[in-house]
């Protein structure tokens, strides 16, 4: 395809992406009540150990709550539009798909999906620990008052964050289908995959909740080899039609 080509088949993706977002932000919308509730179960929690006198939900605008609103609506509206999204860049990356190719696709996404939401879950999960811990922290008769655009800010960019980062060792296996890295040259790379797990925890988390950090970190590896070695049973089968067909060896990677 020429330049104006992927321009256009760009531009067509991102309105599909965009649309689905839309609609999902319409629905996320109309059940924001349960949504705010939820998120704000852990300063909740912190209220009941310290004292509602001390702890605080807090909106600093007139336009505050609203605006919280629609940053709910459009959060949530990423995480339900996911599916779609998903496809439409795996469909840029990978255009012209043969039939056998189509397949790998659709068990790419429906590996993708389910794994951004678990890590969105896994976010969630850790929220409460850190703003518990955090609060721990606090100096007695000092007041947390919890603005709701930074507490918002912080839950979502924490769900969002781990979620992708969940679903990137599913683009390890496409790149390898792909033929663009063998399995034992993303396997080589597990020290580097490792470390960048550790700092991206150690970041994603505070200091001192350290078995947030670990139980992330030690998640994030475990895909990461999941990922190495089902490219390496790819890699394998490869060979293997290569020998009964009789063709050369392909030796990159």
């Amino acid at each position: 395809m020429s330049l104006a080509a992927h321009l256009v088949e760009l531009r067509k993706r991102l309105i599909i992406a965009a649309a689905a977002l839309v609609l999902g932000m319409v629905v996320a919308f109309l059940v924001t009540d349960p949504i705010m509730n939820f998120v704000t179960g852990p300063i909740r929690a912190v209220a009941e150990k310290r004292g509602a006198d001390l702890v605080g939900f807090t909106f600093t605008s007139v336009t505050a709550p609203f605006d919280l609103r629609m940053r709910i609506a459009f959060s949530i509206g990423i995480f339900l539009s996911a599916p779609v999204w998903l496809w439409q860049i795996w469909a840029f990356i990978m255009p012209g798909l043969t039939r056998k190719e189509i397949r790998y696709t659709i068990s790419f996404v429906a590996a993708a999906v389910p794994l951004f939401f678990a890590g969105c879950y896994v976010g969630v999960m850790i929220v409460p620990h850190i703003i518990e811990l955090m609060a721990g922290f606090t100096p007695d008769g000092a007041q947390n008052l919890y603005t709701a655009q930074e507490y918002y800010d912080f839950v979502f960019k924490l769900m969002l964050v781990v979620g992708i980062s969940f679903i990137l060792p599913v683009f390890l296996v496409a790149l390898n289908v792909a033929g663009v890295m063998s399995g034992k040259a993303i396997l080589k790379g597990w020290r580097v995959a490792v470390l960048i797990a550790t700092v991206f925890s150690a970041l994603a988390t505070p200091a001192a909740d350290v078995i947030s950090m670990l139980l992330l970190g030690g998640i994030l590896v475990v895909l990461f080899f999941a990922a190495a070695f089902l490219s390496m049973l790819f890699d394998r089968r490869k060979r293997k039609r290569q020998d009964d067909l009789g063709l050369p060896l392909d030796t990159t990677g």
